[in-house]
């Protein structure tokens, strides 16, 4: 129970830490405009699933290589930022959950 508390507060942290990376510390200005929505740490604190959204949906493809193409230097920054003693590998996802919630939305709409 007590790691189950220690990952959801290493998730919430590892998600304010990564966006405050992406706007003030990483140069791609692709990067600049990307919003964090979750993180998933394993029990093994292993690997790290990011969940990320952009506002052009057009871009979501270059912007997922983007950022996985700066996953180690965005876990370098975490490593400083966060004391913990291994810092987990960094996985990016794109987050289709708002497009979902979005599509929904708009069926209801259609429904009334």
């Amino acid at each position: 129970m007590a790691n189950n508390i220690r990952i959801k507060r290493l998730n919430h942290a590892f998600m304010e830490e990564i966006s405050m990376i992406l706007m003030e510390e990483v140069k791609n200005e692709e990067l600049k405009f990307v919003t964090i929505t979750d993180c998933d740490i394993t029990n093994d604190l292993s690997y790290a699933k990011v969940y990320f959204t952009v506002l052009d949906t057009s871009r979501k493809e270059t912007v997922l290589r983007e950022l996985n193409n700066s996953s180690s230097f965005i876990r370098g920054k975490l490593s400083e930022r966060i004391e913990i003693r291994h810092t987990p590998e960094l996985r990016f996802i794109y987050d289709e959950s708002i497009e979902y919630g979005e599509k929904m939305d708009k069926i209801l709409d259609n429904l009334k």
